[in-house]
């Protein structure tokens, strides 16, 4: 336990703590009171419908429900404070025992009172959680026989949703066999209507094939010819250089051989005139 420093406390206040205490311990006893005495015929609308009648069983039931775990908590609360104010007590008589001659001897009785204080609120405490658990079982019990009293109710409705939900896959299966039967019957002309589109599929892939095997051929043909083509042209720009090499050539030798016969020419005149004046 805690020791709890109170260095303004004055011995004055402990006969306050005690009444406080006192009224703690009768509060229980003055709730339990209040929670089992029957509403007053006279007083507020708790006890009765705002229009005047007698509630439902439904609506009393819950109402006692209500009010039970109400005073579940208030009894609840009450402990709670119970609690607090032993241990402010005994911190209260701690502090006081430092203040007086048998200092160890007045701890122990402070120590034993707020024991036995404690103990009572622990067979309190006890006695209340046995009657929540009972409260909890007893709603649990309430909850599955309703639910069991619903499935019992709610019987005949399945027997006929079972039912209709039979007839409802036999008339399935009917249709399913009958669907089969059909089929069956269609499978032969099934069977032909996929040959010929079979046969069709492999024409039109014959086809297809021989198109592109006759464009891979047709564009292997105009590469040759492009092919050609430019050969033809390179080999007559290359006959047209020559031909012109030649020309020029030729043109050369004859300018070349125009000048030896002109210097020839010159030559023989000026011989021819050198004899005649040497035959002056």
């Amino acid at each position: 336990m805690p020791f709890i420093h109170l260095s303004n406390f004055r011995f004055s206040n402990v006969p306050a703590a005690a009444a406080l205490s006192l009224l703690c311990a009768l509060a229980p006893q003055h709730a339990l009171a209040q929670s089992a005495r029957p509403g007053d015929p006279g007083t507020s609308g708790t006890t009765r419908a705002l229009d005047g009648a007698a509630p439902s069983g439904s609506q009393a039931a819950q109402s006692a429900d209500d009010a039970l775990k109400a005073g579940f908590a208030e009894r609840q609360k009450v402990l709670d404070r119970r609690t607090e104010e032993n241990n402010y007590r005994y911190g209260v008589k701690q502090h006081d025992c430092y203040s007086k001659f048998f200092v160890n001897h007045c701890l122990d009785n402070a120590r034993n009172e707020m024991r036995e204080t404690r103990q009572q609120i622990r067979q309190q405490q006890l006695a209340l959680d046995d009657e929540q658990r009972a409260d909890r079982a007893n709603e649990r019990d309430q909850q599955k026989a309703l639910k069991q009293a619903q499935y019992d109710a709610e019987a005949p409705q399945r027997a006929a949703t079972e039912k209709s939900n039979q007839q409802s896959f036999e008339d399935k299966q009917r249709q399913n066999a009958a669907a089969a039967a059909q089929r069956n019957a269609e499978a032969p002309q099934r069977a032909a209507n996929q040959a010929a589109y079979d046969r069709k599929q492999a024409d039109y892939q014959k086809k297809l094939d021989e198109a592109r095997a006759r464009g891979v051929q047709e564009a292997q043909e105009r590469d040759e010819k492009a092919q050609r083509y430019e050969q033809k042209q390179q080999e007559a720009a290359q006959h047209r250089a020559e031909v012109e090499a030649r020309q020029k050539e030729a043109a050369k030798k004859a300018q070349e051989k125009a000048q030896q016969q002109e210097q020839e020419r010159q030559e023989q005149l000026k011989l021819q005139q050198q004899q005649q004046q040497q035959g002056k």
